[in-house]
């Protein structure tokens, strides 16, 4: 079983903010901004490329709500899904980042050198 699932069957512990029937919503343990959360379906799929349009569906109105939630619906925040390996994902448990409570910096292929990409 992958560490979100275990999150989500209440086996590991997180600071939970938002939950219904279908997605969980909670601290990254990690964060990158004064808001940080992560939501997640509660059924396990391994990332993106394999959501199914009825889990994006619920997905999308729940996001809303977090940023409701957390006051950042306003001001401005980021969602952030990450795909593979080379996209960057970590746990193989579809997850978006929900990120603000501050102007947010596009920082992310600052140490990429584009000439050694192609």
């Amino acid at each position: 079983m992958c560490l979100f699932c275990k999150i989500t069957n209440k086996e590991i512990p997180s600071n939970i903010i938002l939950e219904d029937e279908n997605y969980l919503a909670f601290h990254d343990i990690n964060p990158k901004a004064p808001v940080h959360i992560l939501a997640i379906p509660k059924v396990h799929v391994d990332s993106f490329h394999e959501l199914s349009p009825e889990i994006m569906t619920g997905m999308t109105s729940f996001i809303q709500e977090i940023a409701r939630k957390t006051s950042i619906d306003k001001s401005g925040y980021r969602v952030i899904t990450n795909i593979g390996e080379n996209g960057g994902q970590e746990v193989g448990h579809l997850h978006f980042h929900i990120l603000g409570g501050t102007k947010l910096k596009w920082g992310h292929f600052a140490d990429a050198d584009p000439k050694g990409l192609f």
